[in-house]
Formats: C-alpha cells, sequence, structure tokens
C-alpha cells in the first residue's frame, strides 16, 4: 500500500488513509482543483461522502458498488456541490449542510446542521463545527479517533497558510479567525490532521505559530 501524503491532483489516482477504524479516501476533482473525500467504516461499510465538488464519475467510481449513506456539503460555494445532485441521483443518499448555507445549495438538504450536531455512520462519529466567515453556514467535521490523533475535515475554512478566503471584509474575516482560534486551535491538540476543501494537507501543530502573522495581515 502507498503511504498517505494526502497530495492528489486533478485526474490522479486517489489517497486512501488507514485508521484503525476509518478509511479516509481523498480525490481531486474539477477545474478548482477541489477535494473531496470519502469515509467509510472498517467495521460496517457505511460511506459517507464530503462535499461532492465535481467530476460525479469519478467520485462513483471511488465510492464503489457499496454506495454512501450521506453526503456532506462543507459549504454553499458552487464549487462543492457541482456534482451533488447526480450522485444524490445515483446513489439515494441523505444529503447533509450547515443550516445557515442550505438555502444557497440548490439540491436540497435533508439534514440541516449546526455547531454539535453529531452525524453517525456505522460506528463512527462526526461532530460538526461551525466556522462562520468564509460562508454564513461553513462547518467542519471532526472525527475525534480514539486510537490516535482527532482528524479534522475543514472546507475552505482553514488550509495550509492561513483561512479561507473573506473577501477583504473585515467583520467576516475577524468571525472566521475567532472560531478557527477558539474552536480548532484552543481545543484541538497539534497533531490533530486537517484536511482542506483544496490542496495539501497540514496539521495545527504546523500552522499554530502562525496565527499572529494571519491576524496582522488580515487574511
Amino acid at each position: 500500500m502507498t503511504e498517505y501524503h494526502g497530495n492528489v491532483h486533478v485526474g490522479g489516482p486517489a489517497q486512501t488513509h488507514e485508521l484503525a477504524k476509518l478509511m479516509i479516501t481523498k480525490v481531486a476533482v474539477g477545474p478548482g482543483n477541489n477535494n473531496a473525500y470519502l469515509l467509510r467504516s472498517r467495521l460496517t461499510d457505511e460511506q459517507v461522502l464530503i462535499d461532492a465538488a465535481d467530476e460525479a464519475e469519478t467520485l462513483l467510481k471511488v465510492i464503489g458498488e457499496g454506495g454512501i449513506s450521506r453526503v456532506i456539503t462543507t459549504h454553499q460555494h458552487g464549487d462543492h456541490w457541482q456534482a451533488l445532485a447526480e450522485v444524490v441521483a445515483r446513489t439515494n443518499a441523505t444529503t447533509v449542510a450547515g443550516r445557515d448555507d442550505a438555502e444557497g445549495i440548490p439540491v436540497p438538504t435533508d439534514e440541516p446542521v449546526t455547531d454539535g450536531d453529531r452525524i453517525h455512520f456505522g460506528e463512527l462519529t462526526l461532530e460538526v463545527i461551525t466556522l462562520v466567515g468564509h460562508t454564513p453556514g461553513s462547518i467542519a467535521l471532526l472525527y475525534d479517533d480514539p486510537t490516535g490523533p482527532p482528524h479534522l475535515f475543514t472546507g475552505d475554512s482553514l488550509f495550509p497558510g492561513g483561512v479561507g478566503n473573506t473577501r477583504g471584509v473585515k467583520a467576516n474575516f475577524d468571525s472566521l479567525l475567532h472560531d478557527v482560534e477558539t474552536k480548532l486551535f484552543a481545543r484541538l491538540p497539534d497533531e490533530t490532521w486537517v484536511y482542506p476543501g483544496h490542496g495539501a494537507d497540514t496539521t495545527l501543530g504546523t500552522e499554530r505559530p502562525h496565527l499572529g502573522e494571519w491576524r496582522a495581515r488580515g487574511w
């Protein structure tokens, strides 16, 4: 098996991070080089997809014959749901999104969620963490692995090198940085693995020393 490093590119192979109870498969799709993540319980084989961003056929190939029970959309921006309608039509999956972003997603949200909600699949749980600023209802998803470090799916709210784009609106930047600092960095350990909506993975420990720089530059 290839060691997981999280560096994927559009048209290239997926990468799978094998944990004790969870398999995380990362694939890049679409013109925005979006990341989509397939999560599978090793005990029950139940699967959920985070962000049906684009290229439905690519995503369906990664999903395989086992199907998915849910598709979770991290936020309302169009590059994160281009394949959502087709994936749902082909899998009959339940749709999940942040309550305050659901109206901006053209596929109806079956399960609107907010801060502190839990999403269950197999014997596993994802905790919903609302991060306001990139959009009003952006969510991150935390898998608190009982056998190792936490794993955090951040959508476009946290990347290597900074928080997500707030388009020069200071109030949105202040809100997002506050939520990222208080809900992620203040709570979770340095070894927390971060899976963003675009590009390479990182850890909270890698990014933590730069929080002051982000605050000073304003983006």
